[in-house]
């Protein structure tokens, strides 16, 4: 309304230059009087938001119909009381077109007078006094209020008070090159993003982990200020290790599973890639943990408790010894009712999951001992192709249209999917699996829990085959899963 009464709005034509005088039109908010507002259009009704007044932008005055009287609202600018509207009333009433109804002039005048006392009586601007003193409250009222301009976020609030506080960086333009680093300049593509990297912040400096505006005062400000090398750091050594197991922007499902293990690596300056019996350890236990965080969604909703959990349970166990210790998060969280181990009754959740899901590729990581390789160049192999499953290709095999679609249903299950380094993929291509895996060694099969019965690696087999191969799955899972 305030363009409205007083402004105008300038468009640039489309496809042409923005250097162009000419690509730029001025409009001006006009409102057809003849629109009633009690009447919806088939338009409006189309939509979620009903428009009860007919308002829109035009470069000129419009010749006035029978259906459309546009009046322009800048009109209103030179009107400065009663008297003065009175006489606009009435040269607005003079113009209308000859044979409008009694009704058609009452739409008019009432539109016209809603219009002015929006315009001169009442008060438009809307404010309250908010008599707490909690930063993150009035946070929330900005973001609340400004949701329709440019959209803002506690971060980049947060970023404006760190960036005043901060005395040796510009406390935005290093968060903001630090996130775009961890993105694109790692191993593999990360996607996190300003919120991470300051919950991270708190949670590294033992501050209070919750995210809100209350703990970044000017004494943790500071803190975090004094860190942030030590911070940025650790964040690279904790990507760097998961990024090692295969898991990136794609697979991580919780960037708050992370922070356990940054706070362990930021404690410890310790990056796990060496080759000594206790880095190894340490690297398979991490693992274990990050897989059964994400696979379980340990850390998913509100997780502060859970965080501040395993954040006390590290920093009293650091003080004995340097290991992992994946046995007492486990059980930390799990007094939580947060889960990181593993049951044969969430075993069977994962067994569900199917190719194209983003935690397939954590799943069937469970059966392999991925945290003593990196894992950068692996695939996902469908172990009987999924060209020689599809319906079309069953049936031309000679399989019945009953057949064929219960074999094509199973094609895509956990239990038909296993990881192999990508040359090894290329090398099984489409070949039938009984014939490739004559070419492979003899703990093969163990490694990647095949069944032994060669009969069952026949495409017409498949359903049998994965039922087989799901028990050695979970029987491996259980092996290998932290006690609770």
């Amino acid at each position: 309304m305030l363009i409205g009464f007083y402004g105008s709005y300038t468009i640039k034509a489309k496809h042409a230059r923005k250097n162009n005088p000419d690509a730029w039109t001025q409009k001006n908010l006009y409102i057809n009087l003849l629109k009633s507002p009690d009447e919806q259009s088939s338009d409006d009704l189309d939509t979620d938001i009903s428009v009860t007044y007919g308002l829109e932008f035009f470069e000129r005055d419009q010749r006035i119909t029978p259906d459309n009287y546009w009046f322009r609202v800048s009109h209103f600018s030179k009107v400065n009381n009663e008297t003065e509207f009175e006489g606009l009333y009435s040269e607005v009433i003079d113009k209308l077109p000859a044979g409008s109804t009694r009704g058609d002039r009452r739409i008019v005048e009432k539109n016209l007078e809603r219009l002015w006392q929006v315009y001169f009586s009442e008060p438009i601007i809307s404010f309250f006094t908010e008599s707490g003193q909690s930063l993150d409250r009035v946070l929330n009222i900005f973001i609340r209020a400004n949701e329709a301009g440019s959209k803002l976020t506690k971060s980049d609030l947060l970023m404006t008070m760190a960036t005043s506080k901060w005395k040796s960086a510009n406390a935005r333009e290093e968060v903001f090159n630090f996130v775009d680093h961890l993105n694109k300049n790692l191993s593999r593509r990360n996607k996190v993003n300003k919120d991470f990297v300051l919950k991270a912040c708190l949670v590294l400096t033992d501050l209070e982990v919750a995210y809100k505006v209350d703990n970044f005062t000017n004494t943790n400000l500071a803190i975090i200020e004094d860190a942030w090398s030590d911070i940025k750091n650790t964040l690279v050594r904790t990507f760097e290790l998961i990024n090692a197991f295969g898991i990136d922007g794609d697979t991580l499902t919780s960037t708050n599973a992370l922070m356990p293990i940054a706070y362990y690596l930021h404690k410890t300056a310790q990056d796990l890639r060496g080759s000594t019996d206790e880095e190894v350890r340490n690297r398979r236990v991490v693992h274990q943990f990050i897989l059964g965080a994400l696979l379980n969604a340990a850390f998913s909703g509100t997780s502060d408790r859970a965080i501040s959990t395993c954040r006390g349970i590290l920093r009293d166990h650091l003080r004995i010894e340097t290991s992992f210790p994946l046995q007492k998060l486990v059980q930390g969280l799990e007094g939580q009712r947060r889960t990181v181990s593993f049951t044969a009754e969430n075993i069977r959740q994962i067994l569900s999951i199917k190719y194209g899901d983003k935690r397939c590729f954590l799943a069937l990581s469970l059966i392999y001992n991925l945290g003593s390789i990196d894992a950068k160049d692996v695939h996902i192999d469908h172990i009987i192709p999924s060209s020689k499953t599809t319906g079309d290709a069953l049936i031309g095999e000679g399989f019945s249209v009953s057949e064929a679609g219960e074999i094509s249903a199973q094609a895509q299950q956990l239990g038909n999917l296993q990881i192999l380094l990508a040359r090894e993929n290329l090398e099984k291509s489409d070949l039938p699996f009984s014939h490739w895996i004559e070419t492979r060694d003899e703990d093969f099969l163990d490694r990647h829990c095949l069944p032994r019965d060669r009969s069952l690696w026949r495409t017409q087999n498949l359903p049998q085959f994965i039922w087989e191969r799901e028990k050695l799955i979970e029987k491996k899972i259980l092996l290998i899963s932290p006690a609770i």
